[in-house]
């Protein structure tokens, strides 16, 4: 029985790898943006362990997650699974990019991270410039920072297991109801990486797609980049990466 968190599961894909996670025993703790959602959750979920609160959108209510995290013990596998689409710049850049960072930075280390992104990110840039100053940056954009942070943790991390994943363009509330992927294959996945003894689950700092390494682009695996990354995003948050 592993011990996992998973960031955004009283909804989609989160929700899904959540209840995965329960049937096969593990002991999960959820997460949700509001009370209300995550009461809505555990009804969904009954066998999860509990449902911490938290808008990941703002930075301290963030911060306050990662506390929240620390007070249940160390965890065996944290999912970074939250991630918004169509919202404010604002509400963009700090689910997407700077929650992950805050919550790497703050929760205790667990043997397995596991960080959504896109097969988007490939057409993303760092686009470090805007991120620092509030700029725009793209959904693609935020995309390849999760990938960039997954092999940042696993460079400066070796002994964690740090993956990113592309779920496909599967139909959930945001990929809508017309994607064409295969739903299951896209909540799978992220289980699969946080829990299996599966050789191939067994590894770090690579890009997963249904269970098998794909293509990334190759801007996340820039150490200048990757550097320059952790320092804005200090700069923005007030959090260093340790």
């Amino acid at each position: 029985m592993q011990k996992i968190f998973i960031t955004g599961s009283a909804d989609g894909l989160g929700r899904l790898a959540a209840s995965l996670l329960v049937e096969e025993g593990h002991e999960v703790t959820l997460h949700a943006r509001s009370h209300q959602r995550a009461k809505d959750a555990l009804k969904q979920i009954p066998g999860a362990k509990g449902c911490i609160v938290g808008d990941l959108s703002n930075l301290d209510e963030t911060k306050d997650v990662a506390r929240k995290v620390n007070e249940l013990g160390r965890f065996d596998a944290i999912i970074h699974n939250a991630g918004v689409y169509q919202v404010s710049q604002q509400v963009l850049t700090n689910v997407n990019t700077l929650a992950p960072y805050i919550l790497t930075c703050l929760i205790t280390k667990p043997d397995r991270l596991v960080y959504m992104s896109s097969g988007m990110h490939r057409s993303g840039s760092a686009n470090l410039e805007n991120l620092a100053k509030g700029g725009r940056i793209s959904y693609s954009d935020t995309k390849l920072h999760d990938v960039m942070l997954a092999i940042i943790v696993a460079r400066k991390y070796p002994v964690i297991y740090s993956n990113s994943v592309d779920p496909g363009w599967v139909p959930t509330k945001m990929g809508g109801n017309n994607a064409p992927d295969n739903l299951d294959k896209g909540f799978e996945t992220q289980a699969w990486l946080a829990t299996s003894n599966d050789v191939k689950a067994l590894t770090t700092g690579k890009y997963f797609h249904h269970k098998r390494e794909a293509n990334h682009n190759s801007q996340a695996d820039d150490i200048a980049l990757q550097e320059k990354f952790l320092s804005v995003c200090e700069q923005l948050t007030g959090v260093e990466f340790e």
